[in-house]
């Protein structure tokens, strides 16, 4: 089992920035990627950004040159800087650690909220 806690939501006024983390936990070996997903109220969870152990990167084109996901592999974090928040991208945000080749390994963290205000 792995265990993902995030952290770093919060309230910010459109255009501000915020930066989420994501602490690993647990049978980490099992894992070769994390990413970040986000689900609006009344919408479908979405990928955001995911990294892989190759620090490979993969971005929703609603988010590209605003977000950056980031890891570190010594503190088995995994972060998501966020810049020019719009009202849009509020949402729940969602930590997932997973492997790439097998389909068992797949965890979510608990959700941390992230509102921006116009």
């Amino acid at each position: 089992q792995v265990q993902l806690v995030e952290s770093g939501g919060g309230l910010v006024q459109a255009g501000g920035s915020l930066r989420l983390s994501c602490a690993a936990s647990g049978s980490i070996f099992s894992i070769d990627a994390m990413g970040w997903y986000r689900q609006a109220p009344g919408k479908q969870r979405e990928l955001v950004a995911t990294i892989s152990s190759g620090i490979s990167t993969r971005y929703a084109d609603s988010v590209k040159g605003r977000f950056t996901i980031s890891r570190d592999n010594a503190k088995n974090t995994v972060y998501l800087q966020m810049n020019s928040l719009k009202p849009e991208d509020t949402a729940v945000y969602y930590c997932r650690g997973y492997s790439q080749s097998d389909y068992r390994n797949n965890y979510w963290g608990q959700g941390t909220q992230v509102t921006v205000s116009s």
